[in-house]
């Protein structure tokens, strides 16, 4: 099997990035409508069991979008899905289905894919994707969220894209 952890791939571009974004938002919707599903149904759970009350409002969806507690906790249930989806790809294989559709992957310099916790603030520090702007401003190809956790998105070999699986090179 080729080992992708030591070769030397190009770092990726903006418009390569932005292709795989694109993709990756329709996954991230999906995720988001799970996760409202299931936050909506814990929600109803609860209000079945008498553990949290309607504040006044006759319908479960009125009382989460206009009780400011139910409403921060609710947005906040769904920021962590989305937020999960890629941390949960990018520690464990470098790579989300948009990435593996247009052959990116990232990493850190030596090839190593991130930790989870090192994920987790590429996710804070991308600022939903606008970090990817700071690569049309200097030539190294680094968007900010790849300086500040010390990692780069790479454009991997048809060959190296087909050899990798999920769990890593």
């Amino acid at each position: 099997m080729l080992n992708t952890e030591h070769a030397n791939f190009p770092r990726a571009s903006f418009f390569r990035r932005l292709g795989a974004m694109i993709y990756d938002l329709l996954l991230a919707v999906a995720v988001y409508m799970i996760a409202g599903a299931l936050g909506f149904g814990i929600f109803y759970g609860l209000h079945t069991m008498g553990i949290v009350s309607l504040g006044g409002y006759e319908h479960i969806s009125d009382t989460l979008n206009h009780t400011p507690m139910y409403k921060g906790i609710y947005q906040l249930w769904l920021a962590l899905w989305v937020c999960g989806f890629y941390a949960l790809f990018w520690s464990k294989g470098g790579q989300t289905l948009g990435m593996r559709a247009w052959r990116l992957k990232v990493q850190h310099p030596n090839g190593q894919n991130l930790s989870f916790i090192t994920a987790c603030a590429r996710v804070v520090w991308s600022l939903a994707g606008v970090g990817n702007l700071f690569i049309l401003l200097n030539s190294d190809k680094l968007a900010l969220q790849d300086k500040l956790t010390r990692s780069e998105v790479v454009v991997l070999s048809v060959e190296a894209n087909q050899m990798r699986n999920w769990r890593g090179a």
